[in-house]
C-alpha cells in the first residue's frame, strides 16, 4: 500500500512528508486510512530523542479514519467503517484482565518500540524500514497499522475530525480527574498546565461535580480559555506566591490536584498544596527520563497523601471512549474550542504554534 508520512529522520528537525510503503494487515491487524490526528505533547517529547526513540519515526497517536482492509480473525471492525485508535495494550496479563489495560504488562513493548511484535517494521520507504506503530497506529500518516485492542468502532455519522483528539490527551485529561483520583461531588481539583490535558481534567472536574477547580497555568490566554470553560479560579504561576494564592482560596488544601506539565518544580510546589488525604496525580511527561520528585516523607505520612503516576487516565478505551463521544455529543466536552484544525502538510506549522502558545490542541487533516 503506497501513502504518505511525515517522517523525522533525526531528533529535534522538522517533519517531511514523503512517500511511505505500508505492508498489508497481517492476521489479527487491521489497515486504517487516517482522515485526522491530534498532535499530543507526548509526539514532540518523543521527537526530541530524549525517550530512546529509534529514528527513522513516524509518530502520532491520536488517530481517526476509515479501516480500509482487515487481517485475518479480524471481527470487531470491518472494511468502510468508520473508527478511533488508541493505545496498544496485550488483553492477556493481569492487568488487562482486570479491566486495567492502560497498565498493560507489555505497554512500554506496544506503545514506545514502534515494531511489531515480531520486532518487523510495517513501514518502509527506499532507504529501509521505518519505525511505525507508535502507540500501536503511527498516525501522522496516510495509513496506519492498528490491532483490535487499540481500535474502537464509530457511527457512520461520526465527526473524524473533532473526535480524533478523545484516544489519547482528551481521555488522559478527563480519566485522571473521573477514573485515576475519582474525584468526589463538591471536593477541590487544581490543574497543573492548561494544555490540552489540563483544560480536559477542569472538564472533568466539572463532570464530577467539582466545588472549586483552579488552573495554574504562566500563558494568559489559555488562564482565559480555563476561565470560559468552566474553572472557578486561574493563577498565573509567576505572580506572588503560588502556595499562598492556593491557599487563600482553600485554606485546608485541595482534594486533587493533576499535574499536566511535567515541571519538576510545579509538581514540588503542588504537594505542599494537598488537603488531609488529597491525592496528587501525575500525568505530565518530563523532559528527561532522569527527572525525579523530591517528596517530603513526614507531610505525606502525617496527612496521608497519595502521589499517584496515571497513563492514559487509568483508561479502559472499549469502555470509556463510548463514554467520552457521549458526553461530547450531549455538549459537556466542547473540546473544539480549544483545538484548531490544520492541513496535513502544515505538521511543523502546527508543531511551532503549539510550542508558541498560539494553539493548544492542534489537530491534522489528510486527504480523502
Amino acid at each position: 500500500m503506497q501513502g504518505l508520512a511525515a517522517i523525522l529522520r533525526e531528533p529535534n528537525t522538522p517533519y517531511a512528508i514523503q512517500p511511505v510503503q505500508f505492508d498489508p494487515p497481517r492476521p489479527g491487524e487491521i489497515l486504517v486510512k487516517i482522515h485526522a490526528t491530534g498532535i499530543c505533547h507526548t509526539d514532540m517529547v518523543f521527537a526530541s530523542g530524549a525517550m530512546g526513540s529509534p529514528f527513522p519515526l513516524i509518530l502520532g497517536h491520536e488517530g481517526a479514519g476509515i479501516v480500509e482492509q482487515v487481517g485475518e480473525g479480524v471481527t470487531k471492525v470491518v472494511p468502510g467503517q468508520k473508527v478511533l485508535l488508541t493505545f496498544d495494550s496485550c488483553g492477556h496479563c493481569g492487568e488487562c484482565g482486570a479491566g486495567n489495560p492502560a497498565y498493560c504488562a507489555e505497554f512500554v513493548a506496544r506503545n514506545f518500540a514502534c515494531v511489531r511484535g515480531d520486532g518487523s517494521s510495517c513501514a518502509h520507504d527506499d532507504h529501509g524500514p521505518i519505525s511505525a506503530r507508535f502507540f500501536g497506529q503511527s498516525s501522522f500518516a496516510s495509513h496506519a497499522i492498528a490491532l483490535e485492542r487499540n481500535v474502537i468502532g464509530l457511527s457512520d455519522d461520526a465527526d473524524l475530525t473533532a473526535l480524533a483528539p478523545l484516544g489519547c490527551g482528551i481521555q488522559t485529561g478527563v480519566g485522571a480527574v473521573l477514573r485515576s483520583l475519582a474525584a468526589k461531588s463538591g471536593s477541590s481539583l487544581i490543574v497543573l498546565g492548561g494544555g490540552a490535558v489540563g483544560l480536559s481534567a477542569i472538564l472533568g472536574g466539572l463532570i464530577a461535580g467539582c466545588s472549586t477547580i483552579i488552573l495554574i497555568e504562566p500563558i494568559e490566554s489559555r488562564r482565559a480559555l480555563g476561565l470560559e470553560l468552566g474553572a472557578h479560579h486561574a493563577i498565573d504561576p509567576a505572580v506572588g506566591d503560588m502556595a499562598e494564592q492556593i491557599m487563600a482560596i482553600l485554606p485546608g488544601g485541595a482534594n486533587n490536584i493533576v499535574d499536566t506539565s511535567g515541571n519538576v518544580g510545579a509538581i514540588s510546589a503542588g504537594l505542599a498544596m494537598l488537603a488531609p488525604h488529597g491525592s496528587l496525580g501525575l500525568v505530565g511527561v518530563p523532559g528527561s527520563l532522569d527527572a525525579v520528585l523530591p517528596l517530603p516523607i513526614i507531610p505525606a505520612i502525617t496527612y496521608g497523601h497519595t502521589i499517584k503516576g496515571i497513563i492514559e487516565g487509568d483508561s479502559d478505551p472499549d469502555e470509556f471512549l463510548p463514554q467520552l463521544i457521549a458526553l461530547h455529543t450531549e455538549g459537556k466536552l466542547p473540546i473544539e474550542r480549544f483545538s484548531r484544525v490544520y492541513s496535513f502538510d502544515q505538521i511543523n506549522e502546527a508543531i511551532a504554534d503549539t510550542h508558541a502558545g498560539k494553539c493548544v490542541k492542534a489537530i491534522l487533516t489528510l486527504p480523502a
